[in-house]
């Protein structure tokens, strides 16, 4: 059986760098990334990867079972690079830090690509709203496990010094 083309190959379009919106599940399903704890030792995953220039985050939601992140690569990496960072990034770290001894992530991730200002918006929108629907809070700005969450947070203690 073959596998279908991914949207990554820079060979194929103008730009070198591309924003994917991009899902992945926890294995199984299970609740993962429910805890404080979990969630928040994600985040420092995409942190690391960010502030090492891997790619760039704009955006993204921990979700108890599941991740949305709106993220761009440059045409030296490839999604499935950057996804394997992310996920095997975490999972070593949970297993490392906390002992965690099951399989983290489900295999694989879904993608799409967001070629234009509108496509962005959508999926940005999308994340915001991801808590809201699944009843975790009643206002996205209320979700502690999101960017946008995150830079209010960092935003606010900047303005407190």
């Amino acid at each position: 059986m073959s596998k279908p083309l991914r949207n990554a190959s820079s060979s194929k379009i103008l730009s070198g760098s591309r924003t994917f919106f991009v899902t992945t599940k926890t294995s199984m399903g299970r609740a993962l990334l429910q805890s404080e704890r979990n969630a928040t030792l994600f985040i420092d995953v995409l942190r690391s990867y960010v502030a090492a220039r891997k790619f760039r985050v704009h955006d993204f939601v921990v979700m108890p079972d599941h991740v949305h992140l709106l993220i761009t690569v440059s045409d030296e990496l490839t999604i499935e690079k950057a996804m394997q960072f992310i996920k095997g990034g975490f999972s070593y770290r949970l297993k490392n830090e906390f002992g965690y001894p099951g399989e983290v992530w489900q295999r694989g991730f879904s993608e799409v690509r967001a070629d234009d200002r509108e496509s962005f918006l959508k999926h940005q929108e999308y994340i915001a709203q991801n808590p809201v629907r699944a009843g975790l809070v009643d206002a996205p700005e209320k979700f502690p496990y999101c960017f946008n969450y995150l830079a209010k947070q960092k935003a606010a203690g900047a303005k407190a010094r």
